[in-house]
């Protein structure tokens, strides 16, 4: 029984409001702590607010005690008020900062880790299809900028939405003309704004995408660096660099001018804002409707009108930041999963190792196969080898062998037990592997050869080193083997290659996977590890995929490979005696020699 794709519930943002619900969505964990941040910053403002109407009233007490005596009891009590309420102030700020600093970190925390979870759900044909620097970008870069858009622009939104709704109230209160003048000049700036934002979304967008295709180019030509100098390559992967970057260049350059026009635009609202409240402050005041008061409280209140709108205006701008990269990190997370397995109850732990192909049809790309019609059957302990030219499907037979990948049609039995039955876990714990491509990460020797194998003793690592002929090597190191193996450390081809196979070694699965693993070492050291792999897979059903034939000339079993299907098989005797394609690609190489 198989049950379809599982396809994550997070949706795929294509625009700001998708992807800000998608945002919210995913953050509705911390909605209470956000709430109470909120809160604190609502009532920042609020005690913000109400400190213009009492620096009015010590201007009034200073403007009535400047023609006779001053009534510094009054101005002193104001004056500790005052005091009060900024320390609230203060203090709230201070407790919503630490709470959305809180929340912010805990939410990039966790986007990193589902992120990174994610991958190992993903079935290898996603990651086929696109570059590790572009998903790179995205655990990175744009996780960062929606960190930083949570921590600065979200409560930004709530407080200084709290403070523009506060000042408005505070000046109507205070004298509805001069709050309609100082609105009516800034009515403009709200509409250019409005104008701006619409127009400067897409290129935010397209800034967050130009900036995962450079990550992705330059990881390329990064790993690369050695061929791109062999075949003077520079030329053209620096046009194509050029290329990418001027394309990042035109969307970062239109975005961060959208994002520029905002700060002059709203200083030049709030000047005005001055020059009109001082206008017709001084008409009221002359005459006789307001006090000199009335003005300074109204110029502070003017100053806490445009300082929101500034902020607002900014928030924006990194609110379509964020929309831009949350639609990036959303859509990864909403991409088609692995089947989920977790109802699989079949297991193999006891392994004989027959293995059964039968009726295998596969294709990279469903519209297009590559494995016709594979059928063969495996007795446990044989050494089969799989031969054939280039693209013949040989590495194809054992990544489906592995459920790396997922049968178009047909089956394959391990034990008579079909490994679609099995979660992939299990099938990956019953093969050691040895691949072309060697894979060492940065650690120690023992540590990389140990790798995720629990309880292995030194006599045990030592063993697998003498077997494999490394032995000697590691011994020369400087640290032997606790030498850190990272970028600076020597250490060629061959002797990674050598270190892969310790490591299938100490796993010391049931059955073995050797594709090409001695393509990287001279011919004594072929030699060499062609008996360790003989005394590996003594009693092991292994399966051996080799261009030199002269290495399997002692399998039990050779499949003989072309065009996705199994044209010959037998042993190597039998297979010469036919005098068909084996025999011909076998002489062909001797003649080459």
């Amino acid at each position: 029984m198989s049950k379809p794709m599982q396809r994550h519930t997070y949706q795929k943002a294509k625009n700001f409001k998708r992807a800000w619900g998608s945002l919210i969505s995913y953050s509705k964990r911390h909605i209470a702590l956000v709430v109470i941040a909120m809160i604190f910053a609502v009532a920042g403002a609020v005690t913000t607010i109400i400190g213009p109407d009492k620096i009015k009233d010590i201007t009034n007490l200073i403007s009535d005690g400047l023609g006779g005596t001053l009534d510094m009891a009054g101005i002193t009590r104001i004056a500790i008020m005052l005091v009060i309420i900024y320390g609230v102030s203060v203090i709230c700020s201070y407790i919503q900062g630490y709470i959305m600093a809180g929340v912010t970190q805990s939410i990039s925390k966790r986007l990193r880790t589902d992120i990174s979870k994610k991958i190992n759900r993903l079935p290898l044909k996603y990651l086929d299809a696109h570059s590790y620097g572009d998903i790179l970008s995205r655990v990175t870069n744009d996780v960062d900028l929606i960190s930083q858009s949570l921590n600065n622009s979200v409560v930004t939104l709530v407080s200084s939405s709290a403070l523009l709704v506060g000042a408005v109230v505070m000046m109507f209160v205070t004298n509805w003309i001069m709050a309609l003048s100082a609105i009516g000049s800034s009515i403009l700036g709200f509409v250019i704004v409005a104008i701006i934002l619409s127009k400067s979304q897409k290129y935010f967008n397209a800034q967050q995408e130009s900036l995962g295709e450079l990550n992705g180019h330059i990881e390329e030509v990064y790993s690369g660096h050695n061929v791109i100098k062999a075949y003077n390559a520079e030329k053209e992967v620096r046009s194509e660099f050029d290329g990418i970057n001027k394309k990042l260049y035109s969307s970062a350059w239109k975005s961060q001018f959208y994002s520029g026009l905002m700060m002059p635009l709203m200083g030049f609202i709030g000047h005005l804002g001055y020059t009109v409240v001082c206008i017709v402050g001084a008409i009221l005041m002359a005459s006789g409707h307001i006090d000199f008061g009335v003005i300074t409280g109204f110029m502070i209140y003017v100053r806490l009108f445009t300082q929101p709108l500034n902020q607002l205006a900014q928030a924006f701008t990194n609110l379509q930041s964020t929309a831009a990269a949350s639609e990036r990190v959303f859509e990864f997370l909403g991409e088609q999963e692995l089947e989920d397995e977790s109802y699989k109850t079949e297991r193999l732990d006891k392994v004989k190792g027959n293995v059964v192909f039968q009726n295998v049809k596969f294709g990279y790309d469903e519209n297009k196969t590559i494995i016709h019609d594979f059928s063969a059957e495996i007795k446990a302990g044989q050494k089969v080898a799989i031969v054939g030219p280039t693209g013949a499907g040989k590495t194809t037979m054992v990544n489906l062998l592995m459920r790396f990948y997922e049968l178009n049609s047909g089956n394959i039995f391990i034990d008579g037990v079909p490994i679609s039955e099995l979660t992939r876990e299990n099938v990956h714990e019953l093969f050691s592997m040895v691949l072309q491509d060697t894979w060492l990460f940065e650690g120690t020797v023992k540590e990389n050869i140990v790798y995720s194998k629990e309880n292995v003793s030194d006599e045990e690592i030592v063993e697998a080193c003498k077997a494999c002929g490394i032995h000697h090597f590691i011994k020369t190191l400087p640290h032997g083997y606790d030498t850190i193996l990272d970028e600076n450390t020597s250490i060629s081809a061959g002797q990674k290659q050598l270190l892969t196979i310790a490591r299938a070694m100490i796993q010391n699965s049931p059955m073995l996977i050797l594709d090409e693993a001695t393509s990287s070492v001279d011919t004594r050291t072929e030699e060499l590890i062609q008996k360790a792999m003989d005394k590996l897979s003594k009693g092991r059903t292994s399966f051996v995929i080799a261009h030199r034939l002269s290495t399997i000339k002692n399998a039990d079993l050779i499949l003989y490979m072309r065009d996705g299907d199994i044209k010959e098989q037998g042993t190597h005797e039998e297979l010469m005696a036919k005098g068909g394609m084996y025999a011909e690609l076998y002489n062909s190489q001797f003649a080459e020699n």
